[in-house]
């Protein structure tokens, strides 16, 4: 997608125990030798149990602490997806994006994510290589290769030219996708109009709460509603100081 310099922008867009034992009681007839002897054991005993004791609980914590996180992975991954209720979604703020990042798209047209197109060939198996590289060629493609966030201002960088202005949030819109999955768009809008800035941008980074970004696909234009219906087109950002290759292997990871 371009970044247009006149008005009439149009849109750019879319793209995680308890075993006690107890120490043993001596019988009042038993000798002082004996009774030492046993009081000896009895000790023993005790301060072996409090140790398969405090074992037990600690092995029990840590099962707790794996389901737990298990839990939590599989929640992440199902909201990753798309999969979630609207009673999960929260308002979020232009600090969950703040930063300097790069455009993918530079990446996919050098041959750096060919290995991104080959893995979803072998593992989804519904695309050839070459057909995901055409998808996500429309998917990622821009002339703006970098952006800028610092507190509630935007700057676009295209061919050496930038252009900033100030954004305020404007609510989240919950998108439901053909497939059946959906997706939230975080809106922001222009704070004063400016020449050649967009009136909105819209976020979608697969998190539906607070949550700091570790990327996200932009969409941005001078109509709100028409921007929510771009799903062919999602200029995609990663962190600018990582790699192509860094950032195909993160990719895959997802």
């Amino acid at each position: 997608m371009k970044l247009s310099y006149a008005r009439g922008l149009s849109v750019l867009a879319m793209s995680s125990l308890l075993v006690g034992c107890q120490g043993e009681s001596t019988s009042e007839e038993i000798n002082i030798a004996e009774e030492s002897s046993v009081s000896s054991t009895s000790k023993g005993s005790s301060s072996e149990a409090q140790k398969q004791t405090s074992e037990s609980h600690t092995h029990e914590h840590d099962d707790h602490e794996h389901d737990h996180d298990h839990a939590k992975d599989e929640e992440f991954q199902k909201i990753y997806e798309g999969y979630f209720e609207d009673s999960q979604v929260k308002d979020r703020s232009l600090s969950d994006w703040q930063g300097d990042w790069q455009s993918v798209y530079p990446y996919l047209q050098d041959g750096t994510l060919d290995e991104v197109f080959a893995y979803k060939e072998k593992h989804n198996g519904d695309k050839t290589a070459q057909q995901y590289k055409e998808y996500y060629n429309e998917g990622y493609e821009t002339d703006v290769d970098r952006i800028q966030i610092e507190k509630d201002t935007v700057t676009f960088f295209k061919k050496g030219e930038e252009l900033s202005g100030q954004y305020i949030y404007d609510g989240y819109e919950i998108l439901t996708y053909d497939a059946g999955n959906r997706g939230v768009r975080y809106i922001f809008k222009l704070a004063e109009e400016a020449e050649g800035l967009p009136q909105y941008i819209q976020f979608s980074d697969h998190s539906i709460d607070p949550t700091e970004a570790s990327h996200y696909h932009l969409y941005w234009g001078d109509d709100r509603g028409a921007l929510l219906k771009e799903v062919t087109n999602w200029p995609t950002y990663y962190p600018a100081e990582m790699d192509g290759h860094e950032i195909a292997h993160e990719m895959m990871s997802h």
